[in-house]
């Protein structure tokens, strides 16, 4: 029996599929950005390229684990739209790609916005090329914000605090309250940010060689309000592979590896030297020890809760809030140090912070807080002490009080 050819057996009028939600993107190399080379066991290697017919199969494992972890954020968080940050970096397209697939299949609509710091040259051209991405991964709204970064607290953190400052915008146009008095707005938005698990281990590191105490340690939440990180778990080197598989353009920042910035070197050169001198695993480490420590603060932070409830009352009404900074001009309470003693000290500090912010106290400094915890765990008749803004917290009859340090 004559064989047939193998095209004989292809369907008369057969066409190519149509590109489905979250399908790679052919996307061309414009604004800066490139295209990674397409690595082996990428889509469009299949049997039938070598003559073999092979099952359809799924994403491959680098992109099935940022879907899936995109997903159950998603799932478990229910906003009632997103917007994804994305700076043209792999962790943000990688992030992008995945929340384009899968938000849709949830019902939750999607945007994406990107922040042009006009700090680089380029940078304008480079911000349209990641909306055109989104544009092409079906995102909308598709927004890009310029911004104007400041020079406080160091060009690292000053570009961080015009970029979240821009997001915030984004989020509440996204989500304008009414104009009605009472009324809502349209639902909950929530911004995605592509934050890695070896974002987390960097995050901790700096706050372990600061000293910055646990909080700094505990590092960054998956969700923490109005921002959500599903990408907290994975490696970036798996958002790097998931771009790969699925052609999409990146982005290198040439900040990111420059040895000026604190962070860079610690990437480059600290976490390196560390999983060599320790024999591998330190970035899940660093970030098991964010978790283990967060779970901690979150527990002493409701017992403080409850004591603070048990501990700080309103002024007397015998006394003129004026006089202890009561009610009155910086909307403060009094505090029963006395019962407050009693407690150790995690529990005292959190209850101070609280008391003093409450009172209208801006932050106070770690000397600061030691000073006004002295006046209730180690009273022995001393005088006010300074806090930010003109005010003082001083001691009378066995309550603080927060006053002008004339006591006015």
């Amino acid at each position: 029996v004559p064989r047939l050819p193998p095209e004989a057996n292809a369907a008369p009028g057969a066409s190519t599929p149509q590109r489905g939600p979250g399908a790679p993107v052919e996307t061309g190399a414009g604004g800066g950005m490139s295209t990674p080379e397409r690595g082996p066991g990428a889509p469009g290697e299949t049997g039938a390229a070598r003559g073999t017919r092979t099952p359809p199969r799924g994403p491959v494992p680098a992109v099935a684990e940022i879907r899936v972890a995109v997903r159950r954020l998603l799932a478990a968080e229910r906003p009632d739209r997103v917007l994804v940050a994305c700076s043209g970096g792999a962790d943000s397209v990688a992030l992008a790609a995945a929340t384009a697939f899968e938000a849709p299949r949830i019902g939750i609509p999607a945007g994406l916005v990107t922040v042009d710091h006009r700090l680089q040259p380029g940078s304008a051209k480079r911000a349209e090329a990641v909306a055109d991405l989104g544009r092409t991964l079906g995102l909308d709204p598709v927004l890009v914000l310029a911004v104007d970064v400041g020079t406080g607290g160091g060009p690292e953190a000053a570009a961080r605090d015009a970029r979240y400052a821009a997001l915030r915008g984004a989020a509440l146009e996204a989500d304008p309250p009414s104009a009605a008095v009472g009324e809502p707005g349209r639902g909950r938005v929530a911004v995605l940010l592509g934050h890695t698990l070896d974002d987390q281990a960097e995050t901790v590191l700096l706050g372990l060689g600061r000293g910055s105490g646990p909080r700094s340690i505990a590092g960054m939440r998956v969700a923490d309000g109005l921002w959500l990180r599903p990408l907290l778990g994975a490696r970036r080197s798996t958002t790097r592979a998931a771009c790969v598989a699925e052609s999409l353009p990146v982005w290198d920042d040439p900040h990111n590896a420059d040895p000026r910035f604190t962070r860079s070197r610690l990437r480059s050169e600290v976490l390196p030297l560390l999983d060599e001198v320790l024999a591998g695993g330190v970035a899940e480490a660093l970030a098991r020890t964010a978790d283990l420590v967060r779970a901690d603060l979150d527990a002493l932070d409701v017992l403080a809760a409850a004591v603070t409830a048990a501990v700080v009352d309103p002024p007397p009404a015998l006394e003129h809030p004026a006089a202890v900074g009561g009610t009155g001009a910086h909307g403060s309470t009094v505090l029963d140090a006395v019962a407050l003693a009693a407690h150790p000290p995690a529990i005292r500090t959190r209850v101070l912070r609280s008391w003093l912010g409450a009172a209208g106290v801006p932050p106070v400094t770690s000397a600061q807080l030691r000073a006004v915890d002295a006046l209730v765990a180690d009273w022995h008749g001393q005088g006010p002490v300074a806090l930010p803004s003109g005010l003082a917290a001083r001691r009378r009859s066995g309550r603080l009080h927060v006053a002008r340090p004339d006591g006015s």
